[in-house]
């Protein structure tokens, strides 16, 4: 399945690279842990809830690989994995994009490809309900990642 989400920042491009690009080890995660929060409130929302006692709790490993430049854009490749019970949640690989729209802003910009997990089921699962969830939260971690690069590239500059 593909995700794709973009918004406008008032900043220059210069600036959003270079924060964007600057140890996102450090801290991208956070953001990330705290989108992935906000989908499971949403599943629990529509039916999906479950009590403490039998919640499958999971965690996440994120990973970057070198950034790419082209002269139209800077691309840092990401990949978003659970770290056990992988056959019951999906991988994610996605590129995080910034590209100048002008002398004083800058587009910031996810392209996101996932496999739903568990087949057949889980394929119906995601057409009917789950996909809407990862565009959510796609959508919140952009938008988490889009504050935290104008306070990095305000501080920067």
């Amino acid at each position: 399945m593909f995700i794709r989400y973009y918004l406008d920042l008032p900043i220059r491009f210069e600036d959003v690279e270079a924060a964007l690009v600057a140890q996102p080890e450090a801290w991208v995660p956070g953001l990330a842990r705290d989108a992935e929060d906000r989908g499971e409130r949403l599943l629990a929302e529509v039916g999906f809830a479950y009590d403490r006692e039998h919640r499958l709790d999971k965690r996440v490993e994120i990973d970057f690989g070198e950034p790419y430049r082209i002269p139209s854009k800077t691309l840092l490749p990401m990949s978003w994995r659970p770290a056990g019970a992988e056959h019951l949640f999906p991988a994610l690989e996605a590129d995080l994009e910034v590209a100048p729209l002008g002398p004083s802003r800058t587009q910031l910009s996810i392209s996101a490809r996932y496999r739903p997990p568990m087949g057949v089921v889980g394929r119906a699962l995601d057409r009917a309900l789950l996909h809407r969830v990862a565009e959510a939260t796609m959508k919140d971690f952009l938008d988490r990642v889009g504050e935290a690069l104008q306070t990095r590239a305000t501080a920067r500059g």
